[in-house]
């Protein structure tokens, strides 16, 4: 699943530390997402969404191959 955490991140100025315990994660937790290693479960989606102050789907992508779905 592709994501456009670390930018979001950035914009506001979080470090992964600091969004890590906003979240109540690892930093390697967030590293991991960011990097597109690992999905987060549905609750941490929610979290992130709510974090950022966004719809899910203004954060996550699904990979389907269709251009649509990449990150702009």
């Amino acid at each position: 699943m592709k994501n456009n955490i670390r930018k979001l991140r950035k914009e506001i100025g979080l470090t992964q530390e600091d969004m890590a315990k906003a979240l109540r994660v690892t930093r390697q937790t967030i590293n991991a997402i960011e990097n597109e290693k690992y999905s987060p479960s549905l609750e941490l989606a929610f979290a992130i969404s709510e974090l950022f102050e966004l719809k899910i789907e203004e954060i996550f992508f699904l990979n389907r191959g269709g251009k649509e779905n990449e990150e702009k």
